[in-house]
């Protein structure tokens, strides 16, 4: 039985993601902001990821050493070229800067504050977007979610380099067009099939392929 935390679990790829590793028979800690039901999970609730005091204190609430840390937080608003032209500018620029805290500095002040948590052979994976991708963007828009996905993307490579020496890999996923809230429940994909593609993806990745490759769900490599 492996320790796992989810960050962010009380809906959507989350909450499968929770779902999946609990029927792998695993231990689950599971966070959210607000107080949440989750069955087979033990719930963490009060952790804002734009609350460095609220990430440092999480450590202390969990008991045991983490085998498998995923976090997957984020919001998503649309800002196209013209409502940063416009007379919504100011609040277009607004939001591109909550992304930003939500979706990079998050995710990274996170996984810095679990640390202690983890140790040699852990696996630390983060819940990104195939539209982080500079390679992938064929469309424009999207500047706030697409600069912080991308930003987020940098982040866990770079954490995949230095953690080297601890031994912990880092996993950086794409979880398809999944169907959730924050896709208005538009998609392709059931949380429930993506979170067992990521959960594969993220047993599968090896210290030699940690921060290396930008994981599709369904196994594909995006480009970085």
């Amino acid at each position: 039985m492996r320790n796992v935390l989810i960050i962010g679990a009380n809906r959507g790829i989350g909450r499968a993601l929770v779902d999946a590793y609990v029927a792998l028979g695993d231990r689950v800690f599971a966070t959210t902001r607000s107080p949440a039901d989750i069955p087979g999970a033990v719930v963490l609730d009060g952790l804002d990821l734009k609350d460095d005091a609220s990430c440092l204190a999480l450590p202390g609430r969990i008991p045991v050493p983490i085998d498998i840390a995923v976090v997957n937080a984020g919001v998503l608003t649309r800002e196209h070229l013209p409502d940063l032209l416009g007379p919504d500018r100011t609040d277009a620029f607004a939001r591109i800067q909550e992304q930003l805290e939500v979706n990079a500095l998050g995710p990274l002040r996170i996984a810095t504050a679990i640390l202690p948590l983890l140790h040699e052979g852990s696996r630390l994976a983060v819940v990104s977007s195939r539209r982080g991708s500079v390679g992938d963007n064929t469309s424009g828009g999207s500047y706030g979610y697409r600069i912080s996905k991308a930003a987020v993307n940098m982040a866990f490579v770079n954490l995949a380099r230095d953690l080297v020496p601890r031994g912990i890999t880092i996993t950086v996923l794409h979880p398809g067009f999944v169907q959730t809230d924050l896709t208005g429940g538009r998609g392709d994909v059931s949380p429930r099939i993506a979170a067992e593609g990521l959960v594969a993806r993220i047993d599968a990745t090896t210290m030699e392929t940690s921060g290396q490759v930008f994981w599709h769900a369904n196994g594909e490599t995006l480009p970085w």
